[in-house]
């Protein structure tokens, strides 16, 4: 028997759960491991802070599925990793061994050095989830005037744009960003959400970098302060400290370094994909369309090693289609120079969210929200 652990509950990870539903491989023994009982689906998160959603409409009983894959499903974080002795550390001193391990933890979001309990974290998404409560009930009780959200790229625009329908003008807004907001897509789109954050009377803020966050104000770079009683932090993906401990290769930033099979480039009994994995050559944006796009391959590859079959590639063009939500029942879609925008367009995206989530649901409950 050889023993296969999916470390985190990832999209990549889902299609791998369910693939090996439908098919079990012969002569392996699965465990899953993830923190979270739940896999929320990234797609659907602005929605559902919105208002647009119920929690258990946006996420998969991971321990369903895993029941459903013949895995043992184990509620604990990896804190550690040896890849020379093939074991994993748990976050409650559980030692794990494995013949084949894959990866698909995410990652998170580095706060500044200098920062209050007013900062919160985009990322892991269960943690905003909670904090978000929090600045709600905060904001009920008028102790915030003002929310900055810091990050440009999509997640920040969308969670501003959904942050403020739900809130609306019981607070002001400000989106800051190093750098043009969405600079990743074409202009067009990049045109669309600044008229649309206009709208929403959001002040956008470009090339202003956040160094500092205080319980009431903001430091820039050059020392200018600024107002905000609650700032939410949605700028670059960061890997776990855990994998730069661990040995195995990785990018400059600690992500791990894979080759075209999803395999780690200096160690090939391990895999990884979606935001912690980085394929060398090949600049991606750490998105969940692409952590979609891996799942199959992954699947396919963790079987061809279990019976010890050549692997093959993971090939997609870097373009991909995004679906940009406005707060309400809007969204504007981008491919490549290709844009569009209306309330057409976020129907377009619910279908495709909730048809995503549909395919992970074997036996779980719905449960109600905390």
């Amino acid at each position: 028997m050889k023993r296969l652990l999916l470390l985190g509950g990832g999209h990549s990870h889902l299609a791998v759960l369910k693939s090996f539903g439908d098919a079990p491989p012969a002569g392996a023994e699965l465990a899953l491991m993830s923190p979270y009982r739940h896999a929320l689906y990234s797609g659907m998160v602005p929605g559902l802070i919105a208002g647009h959603y119920r929690l258990d409409e946006c996420r998969v009983d991971l321990g369903a599925l895993a029941a459903r894959a013949g895995a043992r499903f184990i509620q604990d974080a990896a804190s550690g990793l040896d890849p020379e002795r093939r074991e994993v550390t748990t976050a409650k001193g559980e030692r794990l061994s494995y013949d084949l391990l894959s990866l698909d933890v995410g990652s998170s979001v580095e706060l500044p050095s200098r920062a209050s309990e007013r900062a919160i974290s985009a990322r892991p998404i269960e943690s905003f989830l909670e904090a978000w409560e929090r600045l709600r009930e905060r904001v009920s009780r008028r102790e915030v005037g003002r929310i900055a959200v810091v990050g440009g790229g999509a997640a920040g625009v969308e969670l501003a744009l959904a942050m403020h329908h739900r809130i609306g003008g019981a607070a002001g807004w400000a989106l800051f960003s190093d750098s043009p907001i969405l600079q990743e897509h074409d202009q067009e789109v990049r045109r669309m959400m600044a008229r649309v954050l206009e709208e929403r009377s959001i002040a956008v803020h470009i090339g202003r970098k956040v160094v500092a966050v205080g319980r009431s104000e903001l430091t820039l770079a050059g020392g200018e302060r600024f107002e905000a009683q609650a700032a939410v932090w949605a700028t670059g993906a960061r890997a776990p400290a855990w994998i730069a401990r661990s040995r195995l290769a990785t990018d400059a930033l600690g992500f791990v370094a894979v080759g075209e099979t999803l395999q780690s480039t200096s160690h090939p009994d391990t895999f990884a994909a979606g935001d912690v994995a980085t394929a060398a050559g090949a600049r991606r944006p750490k998105s969940g369309v692409f952590a979609v796009r891996q799942g199959p391959a992954l699947a396919r590859n963790l079987r061809f090693a279990l019976a010890g079959h050549a692997l093959t590639p993971f090939l997609t063009s870097r373009r991909s289609l995004a679906l940009i939500s406005c707060g309400g029942r809007y969204a504007v879609a981008s491919w490549g120079w290709l844009a569009f925008e209306g309330a057409w367009v976020w129907r377009w995206k619910d279908r495709i969210d909730r048809r995503f989530v549909g395919q992970y649901r074997f036996g779980d409950t719905p449960q109600e929200e905390p």
